[in-house]
This record gives C-alpha cells, structure tokens and sequence, in this order.
C-alpha cells in the first residue's frame, strides 16, 4: 500500500465524508480548510505515524516546515498535542 492510500484509509476510515489526498492538502494549507474537517486532521496528526505524515506532505510539495506549522496550528485549535506540534 502506498503512503497516499495508507494516509487516506486511516485519515478517512472513521468518517463518513471522505477527504480525497487534494482535499487533505488544501487543509494542511488552510487552517479555515482544517476547521471546517476536525475529525479528519485529529486523525492525520494524532494517529498517522509522522514519518507518514512527512512522506505524504513532501509527495505534494508540502515542506516539513509547512506540515508542522499546520499541526500547531491545529493542535492550538483543538488543544490536542500531536507529535509534529511538539
């Protein structure tokens, strides 16, 4: 399984709205996007392992630094702790 389709089954798997990989990008990139889908971005950065969670930003030209500005964002938004956010 690749990490764009790991990343997606367990970001989605709870839900029953599905987020396609674009989807989740545009959220990793908007913090109204990841306000407006809470259930899917607790599950990426609280249960998606963060070398997953690199290996899929990095896929669609998320750089690291981007990836953990969006996980403190969120973990400021939802007052969750996230391994990125630390």
């Amino acid at each position: 399984m690749t990490t764009i389709a790991l990343v997606l089954a367990t970001v989605n798997a709870p839900h029953r709205k599905q987020l396609s990989a674009q989807e989740l990008v545009h959220c990793l990139l908007d913090p109204t996007a990841a306000k407006a889908a809470p259930g899917h971005m607790s599950v990426f950065f609280g249960e998606v392992k963060p070398h997953l969670q690199v290996n899929f930003a990095h896929q669609f030209n998320v750089t690291e630094q981007e990836l953990v500005a969006a996980a403190k964002a969120f973990a400021a938004y939802s007052g969750e702790s996230y391994p990125l956010a630390a």
